[in-house]
């Protein structure tokens, strides 16, 4: 797997990328093996360890059933402590708490009468190049709810659960390889890290539940190019046909503009090519834990939601 680097604007995040590109060939040993560390420049800092987190809206247009449904998306994108032997955000200060980079990605919409809410969460280590540590994915809707989450440890352990008889509850392992979820998070670190060429990856857990595919490996390919003030990565899985496009801001920090995701949508032979798609709205940096009081509903109209 080769690693591509753009010619971003600011020369201290080129150098930063030069010194943080990383190749990582098939068959090449585990980013994790490596614990490789990652130096941050102070912009990072003044940015991601402000306080604050970064909360941007999107209007999102989802290909559910065969259709098209109209809702929102929101990435809300924070740093915090992390208890890498529980894999849980920590709770008091402890010598062997880590920072990750966390982003909830959340998409409401509705379809016919009943609604869907979908929400993952992305733990990523900040101070070194491993993948994801975590990683969680619900989705609810009037037939039920589904859950899968994923641990790195020796291995990815994951621990799915569903209504469905055919998924059930399930225990599994994988070998370590890039992971698509994890890639909402690396872009924020460093572009340059991202994965391209031919790889094994697993697809995100939203579309393998929505998709009801089986959690593997698939292989995959990538590019990372640079149009003007926005990047994009590319992302194709020929076995799934589906592809997956996001673009995002090319100077520090960084942000989505927008994505899109297209596969076949529905079931049966009714089932055809559709794109999903997300357009940024608003983004706004606060500490929307402090937020919680009536006075403060007004900040969802600044988001547009």
């Amino acid at each position: 797997m080769k690693r591509s680097l753009l010619p971003f604007t600011r020369p201290v995040f080129l150098s930063l990328f030069l010194l943080l590109s990383c190749n990582q060939n098939p068959g090449s040993p585990d980013p994790d093996s490596k614990n490789e560390p990652r130096k941050l420049p102070a912009a990072f800092k003044d940015y991601w360890f402000a306080g604050q987190a970064e909360i941007t809206s999107y209007e999102l247009r989802q290909a559910r059933y065969g259709e098209y449904r109209d809702g929102h998306a929101v990435l809300v994108y924070v740093t915090e402590p992390f208890r890498p032997d529980q894999q849980v955000k920590a709770d008091e200060s402890h010598p062997d708490n880590i920072q990750v980079l966390k982003l909830n990605r959340v998409k409401k919409f509705i379809t016919g009468i009943y609604p869907y809410s979908i929400m993952t969460s992305i733990f990523y280590p900040i101070f070194n190049r491993q993948h994801a540590i975590k990683l969680s994915t619900s989705v609810q809707e009037w037939c039920g709810h589904v859950y899968t989450q994923l641990n790195n440890r020796s291995a990815y352990e994951i621990e799915s659960h569903s209504y469905f008889e055919k998924e059930g509850d399930q225990k599994l392992r994988l070998q370590k390889i890039p992971m698509e979820d994890e890639l909402w998070t690396q872009l924020r670190m460093d572009p340059s890290e991202l994965p391209t060429g031919n790889f094994q990856m697993l697809p995100s857990l939203e579309y393998i539940r929505l998709r009801h595919k089986e959690l593997k490996a698939y292989a995959a390919t990538a590019t990372l190019t640079r149009d003007g003030d926005l990047s994009v990565y590319e992302l194709q899985y020929p076995e799934l046909e589906r592809s997956l496009r996001i673009e995002f801001d090319t100077a520090f920090p960084f942000a989505i503009d927008n994505w899109s995701d297209t596969y076949r949508s529905g079931f049966g032979p009714d089932a055809k090519q559709m794109t999903t798609t997300a357009k940024r709205i608003k983004t706004l940096k606060t500490a929307y834990w402090q937020k919680n009081g009536i006075k403060d509903v007004i900040l969802r109209d600044s988001l547009g939601l």
